[in-house]
Protein backbone atom coordinates (compact mmCIF):
# COMPACT_ATOMS: atom_id res chain seq x y z
CA UNK A 1 0.00 0.00 0.00
CA UNK A 2 0.96 3.26 -0.70
CA UNK A 3 2.89 5.22 2.10
CA UNK A 4 0.63 7.62 3.95
CA UNK A 5 -0.33 11.58 2.34
CA UNK A 6 2.24 13.94 4.66
CA UNK A 7 -1.24 15.80 6.01
CA UNK A 8 -2.24 12.51 7.45
CA UNK A 9 1.50 11.70 8.70
CA UNK A 10 0.95 15.30 10.59
CA UNK A 11 -2.53 14.98 11.66
CA UNK A 12 -1.68 11.32 13.19
CA UNK A 13 1.57 12.50 15.09
CA UNK A 14 -0.60 15.55 16.46
CA UNK A 15 -3.12 13.63 17.65
CA UNK A 16 -0.35 11.67 19.87
CA UNK A 17 1.62 14.93 20.57
CA UNK A 18 -1.79 16.78 22.08
CA UNK A 19 -2.58 13.63 24.45
CA UNK A 20 0.79 14.11 25.94
CA UNK A 21 0.05 17.54 26.09
CA UNK A 22 -2.78 16.33 27.94
CA UNK A 23 -0.25 14.41 30.75
CA UNK A 24 1.72 17.48 30.95
CA UNK A 25 -1.11 19.72 31.66
CA UNK A 26 -2.60 17.15 34.10
CA UNK A 27 0.62 16.54 35.70
CA UNK A 28 1.57 20.41 36.14
CA UNK A 29 -1.79 20.67 38.27
CA UNK A 30 -1.16 17.41 40.07
CA UNK A 31 1.81 18.56 41.44
CA UNK A 32 0.41 21.89 42.76
CA UNK A 33 3.07 24.96 41.62
CA UNK A 34 1.04 26.49 38.24
CA UNK A 35 4.03 28.84 38.11
CA UNK A 36 2.34 31.55 37.14
CA UNK A 37 3.29 34.43 35.25
CA UNK A 38 1.37 38.07 34.54
CA UNK A 39 1.95 38.73 30.46
CA UNK A 40 0.01 41.58 29.78
CA UNK A 41 -1.81 41.83 33.01
CA UNK A 42 -3.86 40.07 35.45
CA UNK A 43 -5.85 38.54 32.78
CA UNK A 44 -3.12 37.18 30.41
CA UNK A 45 -1.39 34.39 32.05
CA UNK A 46 0.90 32.39 31.72
CA UNK A 47 1.53 29.33 33.32
CA UNK A 48 4.26 26.43 33.24
CA UNK A 49 2.06 24.05 31.59
CA UNK A 50 1.69 26.28 28.80
CA UNK A 51 5.62 26.48 28.88
CA UNK A 52 6.27 22.74 28.80
CA UNK A 53 3.46 21.82 26.76
CA UNK A 54 4.42 24.48 23.98
CA UNK A 55 7.72 23.04 24.45
CA UNK A 56 6.77 19.77 24.16
CA UNK A 57 4.43 20.52 21.04
CA UNK A 58 6.57 22.53 19.02
CA UNK A 59 9.93 20.09 19.28
CA UNK A 60 7.98 16.82 19.25
CA UNK A 61 6.25 18.22 15.47
CA UNK A 62 9.84 19.94 14.20
CA UNK A 63 11.71 16.87 14.94
CA UNK A 64 9.28 15.23 12.66
CA UNK A 65 8.21 17.98 10.22
CA UNK A 66 11.50 19.93 9.93
CA UNK A 67 10.44 21.79 7.05
CA UNK A 68 6.55 22.74 8.48
CA UNK A 69 6.31 26.06 10.12
CA UNK A 70 5.54 25.84 13.61
CA UNK A 71 4.22 28.95 15.21
CA UNK A 72 3.16 28.71 18.91
CA UNK A 73 1.70 31.76 21.29
CA UNK A 74 4.22 31.66 23.62
CA UNK A 75 7.77 33.33 23.51
CA UNK A 76 9.78 31.10 24.75
CA UNK A 77 13.86 30.72 24.59
CA UNK A 78 15.03 28.20 22.04
CA UNK A 79 16.80 26.23 24.45
CA UNK A 80 17.73 22.76 23.63
CA UNK A 81 14.10 20.82 24.76
CA UNK A 82 14.11 18.01 27.88
CA UNK A 83 13.72 14.39 25.69
CA UNK A 84 11.02 13.39 28.52
CA UNK A 85 8.84 16.01 26.65
CA UNK A 86 9.46 14.97 23.35
CA UNK A 87 6.65 12.47 21.66
CA UNK A 88 7.32 10.49 18.97
CA UNK A 89 4.36 8.21 18.43
CA UNK A 90 1.11 8.81 16.10
CA UNK A 91 -2.44 7.43 15.94
CA UNK A 92 -2.75 4.25 13.56
CA UNK A 93 -6.33 4.99 13.08
CA UNK A 94 -5.74 8.21 11.54
CA UNK A 95 -2.86 7.26 9.34
CA UNK A 96 -5.70 4.24 7.79
CA UNK A 97 -8.04 6.72 6.71
CA UNK A 98 -7.51 8.20 3.02
CA UNK A 99 -6.17 11.81 2.89
CA UNK A 100 -9.05 14.11 0.77
CA UNK A 101 -7.68 14.20 -2.97
CA UNK A 102 -6.99 18.05 -3.20
CA UNK A 103 -4.59 17.49 0.03
CA UNK A 104 -2.45 14.59 -1.37
CA UNK A 105 0.34 16.63 -2.93
CA UNK A 106 1.35 19.00 -0.14
CA UNK A 107 4.63 19.77 1.11
CA UNK A 108 6.25 20.25 4.14
CA UNK A 109 7.29 24.15 4.15
CA UNK A 110 3.69 24.65 2.89
CA UNK A 111 2.18 24.01 5.86
CA UNK A 112 1.94 26.61 9.18
CA UNK A 113 0.95 24.83 12.48
CA UNK A 114 -0.76 27.00 14.71
CA UNK A 115 -0.18 25.89 18.41
CA UNK A 116 -2.09 27.06 22.06
CA UNK A 117 -0.12 24.87 24.40
CA UNK A 118 -3.67 25.69 27.24
CA UNK A 119 -6.40 27.44 26.00
CA UNK A 120 -8.20 29.26 28.51
CA UNK A 121 -5.27 29.48 30.93
CA UNK A 122 -6.85 31.30 33.36
CA UNK A 123 -9.87 29.28 34.15
CA UNK A 124 -6.86 26.49 34.26
CA UNK A 125 -5.64 28.57 37.17
CA UNK A 126 -9.05 29.02 38.93
CA UNK A 127 -9.91 25.07 38.54
CA UNK A 128 -12.10 25.36 35.78
CA UNK A 129 -10.99 22.79 34.17
CA UNK A 130 -13.25 21.70 31.55
CA UNK A 131 -12.92 25.04 30.14
CA UNK A 132 -8.99 24.30 29.22
CA UNK A 133 -8.06 22.54 25.86
CA UNK A 134 -4.72 21.82 24.01
CA UNK A 135 -5.18 23.47 20.15
CA UNK A 136 -3.24 21.99 17.14
CA UNK A 137 -4.19 23.67 14.45
CA UNK A 138 -2.53 22.84 10.08
CA UNK A 139 -2.59 25.25 7.78
CA UNK A 140 -2.12 25.08 3.69
CA UNK A 141 -2.77 28.37 1.53
CA UNK A 142 -3.95 30.55 4.28
CA UNK A 143 -6.64 28.38 5.41
CA UNK A 144 -7.16 26.12 8.39
CA UNK A 145 -7.73 22.57 6.92
CA UNK A 146 -7.02 20.21 9.54
CA UNK A 147 -7.27 20.54 13.52
CA UNK A 148 -6.60 18.64 16.93
CA UNK A 149 -8.05 20.06 20.14
CA UNK A 150 -7.21 18.23 22.97
CA UNK A 151 -9.53 18.17 26.44
CA UNK A 152 -7.38 17.28 29.33
CA UNK A 153 -9.83 17.35 31.82
CA UNK A 154 -13.00 15.88 30.14
CA UNK A 155 -14.98 13.85 32.28
CA UNK A 156 -13.48 15.06 35.17
CA UNK A 157 -16.01 14.95 37.20
CA UNK A 158 -17.68 11.99 36.47
CA UNK A 159 -16.19 9.88 39.23
CA UNK A 160 -13.24 7.88 39.97
CA UNK A 161 -14.06 5.15 36.63
CA UNK A 162 -14.70 7.81 34.07
CA UNK A 163 -11.90 8.23 31.55
CA UNK A 164 -10.12 11.33 31.89
CA UNK A 165 -9.66 13.68 28.69
CA UNK A 166 -10.49 13.39 25.08
CA UNK A 167 -8.99 14.28 21.83
CA UNK A 168 -11.47 15.50 18.94
CA UNK A 169 -9.66 15.62 15.25
CA UNK A 170 -10.85 16.78 11.83
CA UNK A 171 -9.45 17.30 8.27
CA UNK A 172 -11.79 19.45 5.93
CA UNK A 173 -12.93 17.36 3.31
CA UNK A 174 -13.29 14.19 5.42
CA UNK A 175 -15.35 14.93 8.59
CA UNK A 176 -14.09 15.22 12.20
CA UNK A 177 -14.02 12.37 15.20
CA UNK A 178 -13.71 12.23 18.63
CA UNK A 179 -17.54 13.41 19.57
CA UNK A 180 -20.68 12.94 19.18
CA UNK A 181 -21.66 15.58 16.22
CA UNK A 182 -24.83 17.32 18.02
CA UNK A 183 -27.37 20.49 16.78
CA UNK A 184 -28.43 23.11 18.92
CA UNK A 185 -31.96 22.97 20.09
CA UNK A 186 -34.39 23.55 17.02
CA UNK A 187 -36.06 27.30 17.58
CA UNK A 188 -33.40 28.25 20.49
CA UNK A 189 -30.89 31.22 20.08
CA UNK A 190 -27.97 30.32 22.80
CA UNK A 191 -24.83 32.04 22.93
CA UNK A 192 -21.66 31.22 24.08
CA UNK A 193 -19.48 34.23 24.16
CA UNK A 194 -16.59 34.99 27.05
CA UNK A 195 -16.22 34.77 30.35
CA UNK A 196 -13.12 36.58 31.41
CA UNK A 197 -13.02 39.11 28.43
CA UNK A 198 -15.96 41.14 28.57
CA UNK A 199 -16.87 44.50 27.46
CA UNK A 200 -19.70 47.55 26.97
CA UNK A 201 -19.03 46.01 23.39
CA UNK A 202 -19.38 42.43 23.53
CA UNK A 203 -21.95 42.72 25.65
CA UNK A 204 -24.09 45.04 23.67
CA UNK A 205 -23.91 42.61 20.61
CA UNK A 206 -25.43 39.84 22.13
CA UNK A 207 -28.21 41.68 23.29
CA UNK A 208 -28.90 42.78 19.98
CA UNK A 209 -29.50 39.26 18.78
CA UNK A 210 -31.91 38.67 21.27
CA UNK A 211 -31.10 35.19 22.88
CA UNK A 212 -32.54 32.79 24.65
CA UNK A 213 -29.94 32.50 26.65
CA UNK A 214 -26.13 32.89 27.35
CA UNK A 215 -23.35 30.83 28.09
CA UNK A 216 -19.60 32.39 29.38
CA UNK A 217 -16.88 29.93 28.87
CA UNK A 218 -13.28 30.28 28.94
CA UNK A 219 -11.25 29.33 25.82
CA UNK A 220 -12.02 29.29 21.78
CA UNK A 221 -11.68 25.38 21.37
CA UNK A 222 -14.42 24.72 25.10
CA UNK A 223 -16.48 27.34 22.62
CA UNK A 224 -16.53 25.44 19.47
CA UNK A 225 -16.70 22.32 21.23
CA UNK A 226 -20.27 23.56 22.63
CA UNK A 227 -21.42 24.45 19.20
CA UNK A 228 -20.32 20.78 17.65
CA UNK A 229 -21.78 19.46 20.85
CA UNK A 230 -25.06 21.16 19.90
CA UNK A 231 -24.67 23.38 24.29
CA UNK A 232 -24.77 26.61 21.85
CA UNK A 233 -26.07 27.81 18.99
CA UNK A 234 -23.55 30.88 18.21
CA UNK A 235 -19.97 32.13 19.49
CA UNK A 236 -20.24 35.99 19.24
CA UNK A 237 -17.22 37.98 20.40
CA UNK A 238 -17.16 41.27 19.50
CA UNK A 239 -13.89 42.33 20.34
CA UNK A 240 -10.65 41.70 20.01
CA UNK A 241 -8.31 39.84 21.80
CA UNK A 242 -8.53 36.16 19.67
CA UNK A 243 -5.53 35.40 18.29
CA UNK A 244 -4.58 33.20 15.01
CA UNK A 245 -4.03 30.30 17.55
CA UNK A 246 -7.12 29.87 19.14
CA UNK A 247 -9.12 29.57 16.30
CA UNK A 248 -7.11 27.99 13.51
CA UNK A 249 -7.38 24.25 15.07
CA UNK A 250 -11.11 25.07 15.77
CA UNK A 251 -12.03 26.03 12.57
CA UNK A 252 -10.58 23.36 10.98
CA UNK A 253 -13.08 20.72 12.71
CA UNK A 254 -16.05 23.08 12.99
CA UNK A 255 -15.37 23.50 8.64
CA UNK A 256 -15.22 19.84 8.83
CA UNK A 257 -18.61 19.28 9.50
CA UNK A 258 -19.79 21.99 8.20
CA UNK A 259 -19.92 25.07 10.62
CA UNK A 260 -18.75 28.50 9.82
CA UNK A 261 -16.55 30.92 11.75
CA UNK A 262 -15.37 34.58 10.95
CA UNK A 263 -14.91 37.86 12.04
CA UNK A 264 -17.76 39.86 12.93
CA UNK A 265 -17.49 41.47 9.40
CA UNK A 266 -18.01 38.01 8.00
CA UNK A 267 -14.13 37.74 7.08
CA UNK A 268 -12.93 34.57 6.66
CA UNK A 269 -9.22 34.12 9.25
CA UNK A 270 -6.01 33.59 7.18
CA UNK A 271 -3.36 31.37 8.48
CA UNK A 272 -0.62 32.04 6.74
CA UNK A 273 2.96 32.83 8.33
CA UNK A 274 3.24 36.11 7.89
CA UNK A 275 -0.44 37.01 8.43
CA UNK A 276 -0.93 39.20 11.67
CA UNK A 277 -1.53 36.98 15.03
CA UNK A 278 -4.66 38.84 16.44
CA UNK A 279 -8.18 38.47 15.03
CA UNK A 280 -8.65 42.46 15.71
CA UNK A 281 -12.40 42.11 14.38
CA UNK A 282 -13.98 39.65 16.57
CA UNK A 283 -15.46 36.14 16.47
CA UNK A 284 -18.89 34.59 14.79
CA UNK A 285 -19.38 30.99 14.64
CA UNK A 286 -21.98 28.70 14.13
CA UNK A 287 -22.85 24.97 13.00
CA UNK A 288 -25.82 25.79 11.83
CA UNK A 289 -27.85 28.87 10.77
CA UNK A 290 -24.74 31.83 10.12
CA UNK A 291 -26.87 34.22 8.39
CA UNK A 292 -29.36 34.41 10.93
CA UNK A 293 -26.82 35.62 13.26
CA UNK A 294 -24.70 37.02 10.69
CA UNK A 295 -27.06 39.61 9.40
CA UNK A 296 -28.35 40.45 13.16
CA UNK A 297 -24.71 41.96 14.12
CA UNK A 298 -25.65 45.47 14.62
CA UNK A 299 -23.87 48.17 12.46
CA UNK A 300 -22.83 49.98 15.14
CA UNK A 301 -20.86 47.08 16.47
CA UNK A 302 -19.32 46.71 13.35
CA UNK A 303 -17.98 50.42 12.91
CA UNK A 304 -16.44 49.69 16.46
CA UNK A 305 -14.13 46.50 14.96
CA UNK A 306 -11.58 47.23 12.38
CA UNK A 307 -9.97 43.76 10.76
Amino acid sequence: MASPALLMRVVASAYSVAEKAATIVRNVMAAGDLGIVEKTGANDLQTKADRLVQMSICASLARKFPKVTIIGEEDLPADDVNEELIEDGHSEEILMKTCPAQYTGIKEEELVIWVDPLDGTKEYTEGLLDHVTVLIGIAYGGKAIAGVINQPYYNYEAGANAVLGRTIWGVLGMGAFGFQLTEAPAGKHIIVTTRSHSSTLVNDCISALNPDSVIRVGGAGNKIIQLIEGKASAYVFASPGCKKWDTCAPEAILHAVGGKITDIHGNSFQYNKEVKHMNSAGVLATLRNYDYYASRIPNAVKQSLVP
